[in-house]
């Protein structure tokens, strides 16, 4: 069985931070796209070997409850799990469970597994998977933690009894050597259940604690495939393009999981909840557009956190983001009575309880071309000040209008709409 290279990535001049260092270890050093394919292990293909790949986020009970149905979703973690493992205890305390439960098969991972490291790779008959490596000594624990020995669990099905009571580290928490291996693993079998990510490649891995989480793989993936991402008047291969270049200069990298986790939390699809998430990557793009370097979630005394630190090269300012939804999705008679009311609910609770001092973002991106004609016919007045009301298109084009003395500078970023009308 052959894991294609062209899943790995191809890309390398247009981004920096964390993905850029994993493709750069993943692609040979003359930046050829199609490399030799990686063959597994010749030990994966014994009698009675599963070699399929499994199809993350497929319904695996449809009879489900609907007490289960409403289950919290989990991105992705690591379960460190300290102790000496070996292949004789993997199989009778991780493999035998799930086989019990599940239906289940071991075999050697797709990928070389880490260095220094020993690994399996559980495949359920439901469609969900599970990784496990282990070492008897681990040369960058994390802080706080032993060398070892110890394994490291990553899965999107039920956990052994075996590995509860484990502490749980996202993927920037464990050594680089466990993360580029897992991920390369999931991305692998993602471009096998979801295809038509393929060509995203940034996307697809800054996505990934979500697309291939328990609970939240399937709305995650609908979000952008069915719903493109809450973007009217444009189709998915549109709006996909534009997350995957809306992130591949690295702008959030450093903040992925807390990023992505706000997508993926539901096996229900709230567009209302995941069209906001994506608010905050609007305001992200505006404001680094704008040349400010962005901090997201702020505490502040109140103990509320705001979305953004913007900071420049003498001040930072703090932003909070909110998101009206378009008339047919609200009690709102007009797109103008949307946007006040939205942001009235913004500046009544949270911003009051700051006592000032933010600039509120009203992101229109989910509004269409009428109605954001009308907001920006009318540009009314939110009930806060400063505030920027703005729209994004998955063109790149932001039109735009603000209220009050903005602190930020974002002219460089956006189409201001008063100076057309």
């Amino acid at each position: 069985m052959l894991v294609p290279a062209k899943w790995v990535a191809s890309i390398w001049q247009e981004s920096s931070g964390p993905f850029t260092r994993w493709i750069q270890d993943e692609l040979p050093s003359n930046r050829e796209y199609w490399i030799q394919s990686h063959r597994l292990p010749s030990t994966v293909a014994t009698a009675g070997s599963r070699l399929e790949p499994p199809v993350f986020g497929r319904d695996r009970n449809p009879e489900a409850s609907r007490a289960d149905s409403m289950a919290v979703a989990r991105p992705l973690r690591f379960r460190r799990a300290p102790g000496r493992w070996t292949p004789g205890r993997v199989d009778t305390e991780i493999r035998q469970p799930l086989d019990n439960n599940l239906g289940a098969s071991a075999g050697q991972p797709w990928f070389a597994s880490p260095d220094g490291y020993q690994a399996r790779r559980f495949d359920m008959d439901d469609g969900s998977m599970a990784l496990f490596c282990w070492t008897n000594h681990e040369d960058n624990p994390p802080s706080g933690t032993d060398p070892g020995p110890v394994g490291y669990w990553l899965g999107n099905t039920e956990t052994p009894r075996a590995l509860w009571n484990t502490d749980k580290y996202g993927f920037g928490e464990v050594s680089y050597g466990i993360q580029r291996w897992s991920e390369r693993e999931l991305l692998a079998a993602l471009r096998e259940s979801a295809p038509w990510l393929e060509p995203y490649e940034h996307l697809a891995w800054f996505f990934l604690p979500v697309f291939c989480s328990k609970d939240g793989a399937e709305t995650t993936r609908r979000f952008f495939k069915d719903h493109a991402a809450g973007l009217p008047d444009t189709d998915h291969e549109s709006v996909l393009k534009f997350y995957d270049s809306l992130l591949r200069p690295g702008i959030l990298d450093d903040y992925r999981e807390t990023m992505a986790s706000k997508l993926g939390t539901s096996q229900t699809m709230d567009l209302v909840r995941m069209s906001a998430t994506m608010a905050e990557f609007h305001a992200a793009k505006l404001l680094t557009d704008a040349g400010y370097a962005i901090t997201p979630e702020i505490g502040v005394s109140t103990g509320h956190s705001l979305d953004f630190r913007a900071d420049d090269s003498q001040n930072g300012h703090l932003i909070e983001v909110t998101r009206p939804q378009p008339v047919q999705n609200r009690a709102a008679g007009t797109p103008v009575a949307a946007v006040r009311d939205t942001a009235a609910t913004k500046v009544d609770g949270q911003l009051a309880a700051h006592g000032g001092g933010a600039v509120l973002f009203v992101d229109c991106s989910s509004f269409p071309d009428d109605d954001w004609r009308s907001v920006a016919g009318e540009r009314p007045d939110v009930r806060h000040r400063p505030t920027v009301v703005f729209r994004t298109r998955p063109t790149g084009r932001v039109e735009a209008y603000e209220k009050g003395a903005v602190p930020v500078s974002v002219d460089d970023a956006v189409t201001w709409v008063d100076r057309w009308l």
